[in-house]
């Protein structure tokens, strides 16, 4: 679970990347003095350091653009039916080392009889 600190750190930073704003420690350590907020000494230069090579307004906009997000209803475009059908290959090859398996495990002998 998320304790004060990070969470407080987390909204500065969403804070500064919404605003353009490079995220650094001393910017998220005056955000938070403004928003008098207190948290350990460590925390902003952490979080400054988690984000360094992030593109977090992608991160941000992409939630939920997934493969894997859910289902919509209605037709589909050809786009979402190409990542359908990329996702359901791998799907099929499973079943195939499944079956595979199954036979090697089925050798003529059995344990009960």
């Amino acid at each position: 679970m998320a304790t004060n600190d990070e969470l407080a750190c987390t909204y500065a930073a969403l804070i500064l990347m919404d605003d353009d704003v490079p995220i650094t420690g001393e910017k998220i350590t005056s955000l938070l003095k403004a928003a008098n907020v207190k948290v350990e000494p460590y925390w902003p230069g952490l979080f400054a350091k988690a984000t360094a090579g992030l593109d977090l307004k992608a991160l941000v906009t992409n939630i939920g653009a997934g493969v894997g997000s859910g289902g919509g209803g209605g037709g589909a475009a050809a786009p979402a039916a190409a990542a359908t059908a990329a996702v359901a290959a791998p799907v099929e090859e499973k079943k195939v080392e499944e079956s595979e398996e199954e036979s090697d495990d089925d050798m003529g002998i059995s344990l009960f009889g």
